[in-house]
């Protein structure tokens, strides 16, 4: 993985929103239009916003080194790395239909890319094994970007994912020793800690999703 090209490429998106605000432009002029099951915390909600993209998007090289480690654990590497190639790939050579898109705005879509390719990964393992290979819940923040970036083009890159994922995780890959042997060991106590240090990305920024009304009391 070349997870360092990755943040070269994040810091450098950092310095050309410090230049242009042109993230900050695009949220602003999205405000008005945003879901009303996206709560944002009263105090400077614009200034979470901000945060919450920026956070999403410096995850990723983390996240994907993470990601391949838990994949040598697992036994798995062969599998999975070429997985993690394609969110790395998405970054360094982004798919024709991101063309024109630049900063951190355009990182964004990049972004959601590579949260999703991982989800996807997840969510085959929870379909085959009742468990995620990674016990890491990025619903809700991908659930976030998906509204930012816009229901129309988010769906093509949901399509994209999707295609970039098929027929690289067979069936076969859930049947392995090794992916059971990893299996046991995500109930383990060191496990769980060692998992602890990525804590629901939205709610540690204070952008939530409220996917059911309120009931008033009384």
């Amino acid at each position: 993985m070349n997870t360092a090209a990755l943040r070269e490429l994040i810091q450098h998106a950092h310095r050309h929103e410090a230049e242009t605000g042109h993230l900050a432009r695009r949220l602003e002029a999205q405000w008005e239009g945003l879901h009303p099951a996206i709560r944002l915390p009263p105090e400077n909600p614009h200034a979470a916003l901000a945060a919450f993209v920026a956070a999403y998007v410096d995850e990723v090289p983390e996240l994907l080194d993470a990601a391949a480690e838990v994949a040598l654990e697992a036994g798995i590497e062969d599998r999975i790395k070429p997985i993690l190639k394609v969110a790395e790939q998405f970054f360094l050579q982004p798919p024709a239909l991101m063309a024109g898109h630049e900063g951190l705005d355009g990182l964004l879509d990049e972004a959601y890319l590579a949260h999703r390719l991982v989800e996807e990964v997840n969510d085959r393992y929870i379909a085959h094994l009742g468990q995620p290979l990674i016990p890491l819940d990025t619903t809700v923040a991908n659930l976030i970007a998906h509204q930012l970036i816009g229901e129309a083009f988010a769906n093509q890159l949901d399509e994209a994912v999707r295609h970039a994922v098929e027929g690289m995780l067979e069936a076969d890959t859930f049947a392995q020793d090794s992916v059971q042997r990893y299996r046991e060991r995500l109930s383990d106590p060191h496990t769980e800690a060692a998992w602890k240090r990525w804590p629901c990305l939205s709610r540690r920024l204070g952008v939530e999703l409220q996917l059911e009304p309120r009931v008033a009391l009384g």
